[in-house]
Order: structure tokens, then C-alpha cells, then sequence
């Protein structure tokens, strides 16, 4: 579902550096995260693929940005037809997973719920660690699951398979 034109035209636009804290290693590790998880609700991998690399897209800034997963979400509705094509169900899930990902609900549908926990477990990254309470999914509760998540995070390792699927190696 993510192809290199539309990583490219994401990045194209991307207002931080690549490299920072929700840049394209948090994606990547939200892609992987997102996949797992998607193995628990059937249908959901192009919606939860397209989330890891949209969610964070129109973020300003690094620290506190209220509407950034609502500009994520309009601007995955530019993007839809032109670079990847979801019905209308499907789109409705990928708009509220990205328009409401830091408004801390854990109530929604599974698809979303993934989209939220693929994020959530890799919050890590910036020294906090997934609150059990704040996971919607009960595969994202696993401690196996978690124990990795963190692992991947805390380290902010860019994964290996992402780096090679999307051209970076």
C-alpha cells in the first residue's frame, strides 16, 4: 500500500527533519507495530499501513501540535485516488484513526483501535513507556508485544525491512 510515490510526496511536504522524533523511523516503527496488530483484525492492513505514514505527516513542530492528526487526515484526503485508493468505509476509518490519534480515546472501531496502539507503542521513543490503560487492542497488550515495541522504540531503531521496502537500503 505504500508505494515510493507516495513516500515521496509525503516527505516532499514534511515540515520537520526526517530524522526527528516523529519522522520516518517513528513511521517505520508505527508500520511494523501496525502490522502485528493487524494480523487480529481481518481488513485492516491498508488502512493501518496508510496511518503509520500519514498520522504524523502535517505535524509544525516536535513538542505540542493539537491539530496535526487533523491535517494528517485532510491531507490523506488529497492523497486518496491520486496515490493509493481505499473505499469509502475504509477511508472513514484511516480519517478518524489519523484526525484523533493524540486524543487519548481508546473506545472506536478495531481498525482504529490499531491505528492507535501502533502509535502508542512506540511512544518509547521519547522516554514513555505505553500505559497498559491507554492500549485499546488486547493484542497490544501482550506483554510479548510490548516488551519488543519498547525495545524497537527506546532504542529508535529504524527496522531493517522497512529500511529495505521503502528504498533506504
Amino acid at each position: 500500500m505504500i508505494t515510493k510515490a507516495l513516500l515521496d510526496c509525503i516527505l516532499s511536504q514534511y515540515a520537520l527533519p526526517v530524522n526527528g522524533t516523529h519522522g520516518l523511523s517513528h513511521w517505520a516503527r508505527v508500520l511494523t507495530h501496525g502490522r502485528k496488530l493487524a494480523e487480529t483484525v481481518p481488513g485492516s492492513l491498508a488502512v493501518v499501513e496508510l496511518f503509520a505514514v500519514l498520522h504524523d505527516s502535517k505535524r509544525v513542530n516536535e513538542n505540542v501540535d493539537h491539530q496535526h492528526g487533523l491535517r494528517g487526515a485532510k491531507f490523506a484526503a488529497k492523497l486518496r485516488g491520486k496515490y493509493f485508493k481505499l473505499d469509502d468505509a475504509q477511508f472513514d476509518l484511516l480519517y478518524t484513526a489519523c484526525a484523533h490519534h493524540t486524543d487519548g480515546h481508546t473506545i472506536a472501531d478495531p481498525v482504529v483501535q490499531i491505528c492507535w496502539d501502533s502509535d502508542r507503542l512506540d511512544l518509547n521513543r521519547v522516554g514513555i513507556k505505553p500505559d497498559i490503560l491507554q492500549l485499546c487492542s488486547d493484542a497490544a497488550k501482550q506483554d510479548e508485544i510490548l516488551r519488543k515495541a519498547n525495545l524497537l522504540s527506546q532504542n529508535r531503531v529504524f527496522p531493517e525491512d522497512i529500511l529495505a521496502e521503502w528504498g533506504f537500503k
